[in-house]
């Protein structure tokens, strides 16, 4: 019964949860649609199986902000033993609104303490140099990798 009350207590405090500007320059949170490399939609196909978040648009540089107020957990090395992805290896875990959310190919200016909505919190790493043609984007996931589309 416990467990069911702390669910349902999760539930309600993200119900109501919607993303703020991601990434300068994109004010309406604008997804990836497609391009020579794919989709960017959650559940999109890869090579390795189903893509388990979305693509917010955001340039190469461009400055990245809370999507809401948020403790920054950690920071992340998203590739493991593939330097030709050093480029763009760091992203952001993060806790808020009832949500735990990773934020990928982004340069965090910290990895730790709290941030208010609409705060910077880093820049758009450089994708154009890793995958050529493809739109630069942040991948924002959740982290038990449920589908973050309503939340934008």
């Amino acid at each position: 019964m416990r467990q069911f009350i702390v669910l349902l207590a999760l539930f309600y405090v993200c119900e109501g949860v919607t993303f703020g500007q991601l990434c300068n320059g994109n004010p309406d949170n604008e997804m990836r649609t497609s391009d020579i490399w794919g989709y960017g939609h959650y559940g999109a196909r890869r090579e390795d199986g189903t893509h388990t978040g979305v693509d917010i648009v955001c340039e190469d540089g461009s400055v990245v902000y809370a999507p809401f107020d948020v403790t920054l957990v950690r920071g992340l090395i998203i590739y493991l033993n593939k330097p030709e992805r050093d480029p763009v290896n760091n992203g952001l875990m993060m806790r808020g609104e009832g949500l735990c959310v990773k934020l990928f190919y982004i340069e965090p200016d910290k990895t730790t303490g709290t941030v208010l909505k609409g705060e910077r919190i880093g820049k758009m790493m450089r994708m154009q140099s890793v995958w050529p043609g493809m739109t630069s984007h942040v991948h924002v996931q959740l982290c038990d990798k449920s589908d973050p589309t309503s939340y934008f």
